[in-house]
């Protein structure tokens, strides 16, 4: 007789324990065992480790595969368990890691690989390599693709969140912890009667009362300084969204400001001498020209495109000193000047914010982390077996992806979503930004060192997201190089792994849709190649998206400094200009607080937040790989000491990209 120890540990939420009755089967090279049950009181409780024996006639030998599956005790409800983990200690003394984390569901039957990642092509056991088919044959059927709009990345078929795999739906505290949320938010605005409320905004201190107790330290800074000028330059840097900024060599040939327009704000020196010294900026808002508007309360919107111009003064501020509301030239369309009436230049900068909310939210926000995001987890689970070593790397970073992006589409898109009824672009708006910012893709300026270079900012000083954001980056990056460098010793074996090489491929075809011009790879021919798309791909799910997301409440719970919508167009002469036609620009009440909750919710850090790479989960068994992880959440300590210490005596502090306010995953 032969004996095998198992160690099964169960998961340690409430829920993740049962009463049913758990069976396991172990696979191995000369055979498998018999099935056998394991509780034989009819418990594993949440949080568990239990021990039990598995006895065989004979040896299995090398024990690559064990099946759990359950069956319903008695007549009690069906109650589904989550596995963490189950160790199997070998007659011979080794200890094997069969990395679950999974749900075991009622009479289906999980097969769980041994923890040591491998490639195909280092497959030595057939009934291994057949399981690797097997895996992703169902994986495919369970996660398939489609086409939800021509033009912008396709996304999982898949309409409701209820029927997502087990596996990648909300656990039981993260669906509580948002519907919480936004239950006591909408109670707030429904008690006030502001959810309904089609009328205008009687004066801007009005908007102070849409909510009492939803505030944060940011959000007051920003309604004390949204007027100002150096403000208005600083959130272009480390703002809600830092990527419309770009140094300007050159006006675009539809900007109409001229040198001596903006000389009296240089401080005697000249736009040219300024511009070749590399002090001037711009954001160009043109993509958002002739985008179709919504229809909100019987009444038409207003999407500006604007150019904003800045400068890079003495005291290292970037200050506005030239906003052209849209983008033909001409009489009806004047340059706004810092030395215009104070209510003239304000409502110019106000338009300027309504442009980049549009871009934010649905170009780098949506676009560039959602639906990519969403494309590169589908990529992974229909082509990268659970034995795979990217596969490992890259699960982690996955947790919720689906759900949210399915639940999204849901409750944001549908004819009552609050993109579609309470922003100035309507879905049919947004499609169009979408589609032109899709076509606008590039793989240079998703990899976060080509796109601060593109676009000229490698000097820029305060610029925080810069700086911090590389330091994740580089972390990041030496972390997934030395993993690749354990199964990938060479080029020639990475342009061998053929799942590999499907996977980048159906990101090139689904994702990309296969546009050439975004220049990402159809297939990798070297370690580096992977190395920085593989870098790029956790920067994107974690960093990149904490940056757009997690300060959308801060910048934007002041209504006036980030609009969701207008509801006047650009003004055709500066003259006569007061504040009641601000007032009149911003969204009624109701479109203006769905937009303010939504930041809120959007940005809210959730109870089961987990801090990037520190997540519990062990998918690797190698102790070279375990000591990388170990090093990079050593490296990632440091990062966050040093941004501690320089937001200790900031007023307004740049937190957004420390790691330990970095989520593992997309989860909101």
């Amino acid at each position: 007789m032969v004996v095998y120890t198992v160690t099964v540990k169960t998961g340690d939420k409430m829920v993740d324990g049962t009463i049913d009755h758990v069976f396991i089967t172990l696979y191995g090279t000369e055979g498998k065992s018999e099935r056998k049950k394991l509780n034989e009181s009819p418990e594993l409780s949440s949080g568990v480790e239990k021990e039990y024996t598995v006895e065989c006639n004979t040896s299995l030998g090398k024990v690559f595969l064990i099946g759990l599956d359950k069956e319903q005790y008695l007549f009690l409800p069906d109650d589904d368990w989550f596995c963490l983990t189950v160790k199997v200690k070998t007659p011979e003394g080794e200890t094997l890691h069969f990395p679950c984390y999974s749900w075991v569901i009622e009479r289906q039957l999980l097969l769980v690989r041994e923890g040591k990642a491998m490639t195909r092509k280092n497959e030595t056991i057939p009934a291994a390599l057949a399981h690797r088919l097997k895996e992703l044959e169902v994986r495919k059927q369970q996660y398939e693709w489609k086409s939800l709009v021509e033009g912008l990345p396709h996304c999982l078929a898949i309409d409701d969140p209820k029927a997502l795999p087990h596996d990648a739906r909300f656990s039981l505290d993260k669906r509580m912890d948002v519907q919480l949320t936004a239950k006591t938010m909408m109670a707030e605005l429904k008690i006030k009667f502001l959810a309904s409320s089609k009328k205008p905004w009687a004066k801007l201190d009005d908007i102070t009362q849409v909510f009492w107790f939803n505030k944060t330290q940011i959000s007051d800074y920003v309604h004390q300084h949204w007027k100002e000028d150096e403000f208005f330059g600083y959130q272009l840097l480390n703002g809600a969204n830092p990527m419309m900024i770009q140094c300007c060599q050159q006006l675009p040939q539809k900007f109409a400001v001229t040198s001596d327009m903006v000389q009296p704000s240089l401080g005697g020196s000249t736009l040219p001498a300024e511009m070749q010294s590399g002090n001037i900026f711009l954001c160009d808002y043109s993509r958002l020209a002739e985008v179709p508007t919504n229809v909100i309360n019987l009444r038409s919107q207003y999407i500006p495109a604007p150019f904003c111009l800045l400068f890079k003064n003495k005291e290292d501020k970037l200050v506005p000193i030239a906003i052209q509301l849209k983008q033909e030239p001409g009489d009806t369309n004047p340059v706004f000047l810092p030395s215009d009436s104070e209510e003239a230049w304000l409502l110019a900068k106000t338009h300027v914010r309504a442009a980049d909310f549009i871009e934010h939210q649905f170009n780098f926000h949506l676009l560039r982390t959602h639906l990519l995001a969403e494309a590169y987890t589908l990529a992974t689970l229909r082509h990268l077996p659970s034995a795979h070593p990217i596969y490992k790397l890259l699960i982690p970073h996955t947790r919720f992806t689906l759900h949210v992006s399915t639940l999204g589409r849901e409750s944001l898109l549908t004819e009552n979503g609050a993109i579609t009824m309470y922003t100035s672009t309507g879905r049919a708006g947004m499609e169009v930004v979408m589609k032109k910012a899709m076509q606008a893709v590039k793989y240079s300026a998703l990899c976060l060192p080509g796109d601060i270079t593109a676009r000229g900012l490698d000097k820029v000083p305060n610029f925080y997201y810069r700086d911090d954001g590389l330091l994740v980056w580089d972390a990041l990056s030496k972390y997934v190089e030395g993993v690749l460098a354990v199964f990938y010793p060479s080029d020639a074996e990475v342009a061998s792994d053929e799942e590999l090489q499907n996977w980048i491929s159906d990101i090139y075809k689904h994702g990309f849709l296969e546009l050439a011009s975004t220049g990402i790879p159809k297939a990798f021919t070297s370690v580096k190649e992977v190395t920085e798309f593989i870098t790029m791909v956790i920067f994107t799910m974690t960093a990149q998206h904490s940056a757009l997301n997690s300060g959308q409440f801060d910048f934007g719970g002041w209504l006036p400094n980030s609009p969701n919508s207008l509801q006047s167009g650009a003004p055709a002469s500066k003259e006569q200009i007061t504040q009641a036609d601000l007032l009149l620009s911003l969204p009624d009440i109701n479109a203006s607080v769905w937009g303010m909750a939504a930041a809120w919710l959007a940005s809210k850090k959730s109870g089961d937040f987990v801090p990037l790479a520190q997540h519990p989960e062990q998918y690797f068994s190698e102790p070279e790989v375990l000591s990388l992880s170990d090093r990079l959440k050593e490296q990632l300590k440091e990062i966050s000491q040093k941004i501690k210490e320089r937001n200790k005596d900031k007023d307004l502090p740049y937190t957004y990209l420390d790691p330990e306010n970095i989520e593992n995953s997309i989860t909101i």
